[in-house]
């Protein structure tokens, strides 16, 4: 292929042959002046047109160089896109961390740009699989226990770039982990507080029927009365566990029926006062004469306003007033319930509405309790955008409120 100045030199002595040939046949001079000028410009245009070869280092004419890929790590979408990520996320080339965003930053610290990546996690198993994974490695997923704090626990999974780069996740399973560690021991609490009345029940079966009729009338009559205080128990804690499961399935629904608060607490204090429960008449009711509209369950409400007073009458001292209060507070209304007992050390306060959670287990099992009521009323509270507070002193009692918002015209 000729370059550019060999081109040049053709045309330039095609155009003097062609003149020389013009000159000796006789031709006019002007005319011949005239092809020379043309024969020049035409020269000049073709070697102006023709592209600049360029030699490589034997001489030969080189092919234009293709520029290297991009690194996604080092483009400005992929940058953006990390920041928008709310789960850490780290890249790497050569395990040398390039790039984290926030998420990362907040969890492993600002210092690990820069940082090898397996000493910027800091995890035995995260060390190790990073040191020995090639570039044709799997998606695996690696679990990062007791990760950063003991309890915790993360998921790091790698995805592999060109060359040596590589993009990391975190994953936080913390929450996850603890809410199947909370089914299991509901499970097994379930399953412990149904066997105990059960034993009991089944056992005193055992011995009437052992009895052949020898008993007398009032040993008979007391093992009896102990089969059905059992018996009434286990199903108080059926319905209890019933309870608490549809307001769980129920909790991100929230109630559209229009119902009044105020009818739905008097309802329940006329009951519990024409009960057979001994502490029935140790109710005080203080309650504001005007109606308190909002939307809710009309059940549920009545379950939560049971429950409380309930607790309050098992767990305050016989004859001491059990307070009930309700009064508005702006476009809130508050149910408060009040009892003179022992009272409730503060350290178990936050516990309180853990599911079958007892500050004394004996006492609790003695007044009949199944350690699920206030963990149903922390549910119907939730449900309804409620605020439910604790308050207890030692020696003199516990008190107990639920804060509502209130709707429609008040």
């Amino acid at each position: 292929m000729f370059d550019r100045l060999s081109s040049l030199v053709i045309a330039l002595t095609l155009v003097a042959i062609a003149a020389i040939f013009a000159a000796l046949s006789g031709g006019d001079p002007l005319s011949i002046a005239i092809m020379l000028l043309a024969g020049f410009i035409a020269a000049a245009t073709v070697y102006s047109a023709l592209p600049t070869a360029l030699p490589d280092a034997q001489g030969a004419t080189s092919l234009p160089v293709e520029a290297p890929p991009v690194s996604l790590l080092r483009h400005p979408d992929f940058a953006h896109w990390v920041d928008q990520e709310k789960e850490p996320l780290l890249g790497t080339a050569d395990n040398i961390v390039t790039i984290a965003n926030d998420a990362a930053i907040r969890l492993l610290g600002r210092h690990i740009v820069g940082a090898d990546v397996r000493t910027a996690i800091r995890h035995p198993a995260a060390t190790d699989w990073l040191s020995h994974i090639d570039g044709n490695a799997p998606l695996e997923t690696i679990s990062l226990v007791d990760f950063p704090r003991p309890g915790q626990r993360w998921t790091m999974r790698t995805a592999t770039l060109s060359g040596s780069e590589r993009i990391i996740f975190l994953s936080d399973r913390s929450a996850i982990d603890a809410a199947d560690r909370m089914r299991s021991d509901f499970v097994a609490n379930a399953s412990h507080e149904l066997r105990t009345p059960l034993a009991a029940i089944l056992g005193y079966v055992e011995t009437l029927q052992e009895m052949n009729g020898e008993a007398d009338a009032p040993t008979r009559n007391r093992f009896l009365s102990i089969i059905d205080r059992e018996a009434r128990r286990m199903q108080q804690l059926v319905i209890d566990l019933l309870s608490i499961s549809r307001v769980e399935a129920d909790r991100f629904r929230r109630p559209t029926t229009p119902v009044d608060l105020a009818s739905i607490v008097h309802t329940t204090i006329t009951q519990l006062r024409d009960s057979e429960q001994a502490r029935a008449k140790d109710i005080v009711a203080r309650l504001d004469e005007i109606p308190a509209p909002m939307l809710g369950d009309e059940a549920q409400l009545k379950q939560l306003a049971h429950n409380i007073v309930s607790n309050a009458m098992k767990y305050g001292h016989a004859d001491t007033p059990v307070t009930v209060e309700l009064a508005r507070e702006g476009r809130r209304i508050r149910l408060s319930v009040s009892d003179e007992g022992d009272g409730i050390a503060p350290d178990h306060l936050p516990r309180l509405t853990e599911r079958f959670y007892r500050v004394d287990e004996a006492r609790s099992r003695s007044v009949g309790g199944t350690g699920l009521g206030l963990a149903i009323v922390k549910h119907i509270s939730e449900r309804h955008q409620g605020q439910l507070d604790i308050e207890s002193e030692l020696g003199k009692g516990t008190r107990v409120s639920v804060t509502f918002p209130l709707s429609g015209d008040i």
